[in-house]
């Protein structure tokens, strides 16, 4: 399950995070578990950022996993940066959004990219799974 909160202007298809949610957490086996998914300002990002990281700047992404029963965790994810980084990487905005998504629910279920390149890779391939999934509507 996901619960959205929209703090911005941003519109978005609640379907469409609701859908990859439950493949993504289906997938790694924490399939009742409830995700909470909250869209922020960029000054908001940055200011968690600095205080939860120690990083002085806007991310896209941030994760913050609980340990209670049936819910996994918080993501928050700026729109602003992820529209900023699809343009850098030359990607399509609402692919570059699903695929923050899924790396925030990623690092819920304990994938850490920062430990070691091997880490990075095993990330890397879940992210396009779910993501080569649902936009080929192959789940």
């Amino acid at each position: 399950m996901i619960e959205i909160n929209n703090l911005t202007n941003f519109r978005l298809d609640k379907e469409l995070f609701t859908g990859l949610a439950k493949k993504a957490l289906k997938g790694e086996n924490r399939g009742t578990k409830t995700v909470s998914l909250a869209f922020v300002s960029k000054e908001e990002i940055k200011k968690l950022n600095n205080k939860f990281r120690k990083k002085n700047n806007p991310t896209d992404v941030l994760s913050f996993k609980l340990s209670e029963k049936n819910f996994l965790g918080e993501i928050l994810i700026c729109p602003e940066v992820v529209k900023k980084n699809a343009k850098k990487y030359r990607t399509d905005f609402e692919k570059e959004l699903m695929k923050v998504f899924v790396h925030g629910i990623l690092h819920l279920c304990g994938y850490k990219h920062e430990k070691s390149q091997k880490q990075a890779e095993i990330m890397e391939e879940k992210e396009s799974f779910y993501l080569d999934g649902i936009l080929n509507n192959k789940f």
